[in-house]
């Protein structure tokens, strides 16, 4: 009997969902770190292009519109690249933990964290005129 293609897409699309239908318990973080840096490497990878606008931004708001245009394009361009290879960097290795890569920044080893931070493209403080992230979406982590 022959397996076609469509058996192993619904398989794949199975085992997606039951992954993710895990609660981001402590007993379950063998498999929800995993998926988080596999989640992180698609979206640097997809949206990798909104490091142009955002440095547009920070560098105009540092240094003038000129620097802007100019110096904010050249940074922009570099961490667009640098976004596209972490993000297949940990789209590659999303199974294993990687060396400095700790899961809590403050500390050191082994672990699923970013590569790279900020972890994503667009950080949650860095948000302009809330194009992102709501202002009443946003769960304060103090509560």
């Amino acid at each position: 009997m022959r397996i076609g293609k469509s058996f192993w897409v619904v398989l794949l699309i199975g085992a997606i969902m039951v992954c993710g239908s895990f609660s981001a318990k402590a007993d379950d973080a063998w498999i929800m770190r995993p998926m988080e840096k596999l989640g992180r490497g698609i979206t640097n990878v997809a949206f990798s292009v909104f490091e142009l606008p955002m440095k547009w931004t920070e560098v105009t708001n540092e240094k003038g519109g000129l620097a802007g245009l100019t110096y904010g394009t050249l940074k922009g361009v570099c961490y667009v690249v640098a976004r596209i290879g972490v993000g297949v960097c940990d789209i590659v290795t999303f199974p294993f933990p990687l060396p400095n890569c700790p899961d809590d920044l403050e500390d050191v080893g082994w672990g699923y964290g970013p590569i790279m931070t900020p972890a994503w493209v667009v950080p949650v403080g860095k948000d302009w005129n809330n194009f992102i992230y709501d202002d009443h979406s946003i769960v304060n982590p103090a509560m």
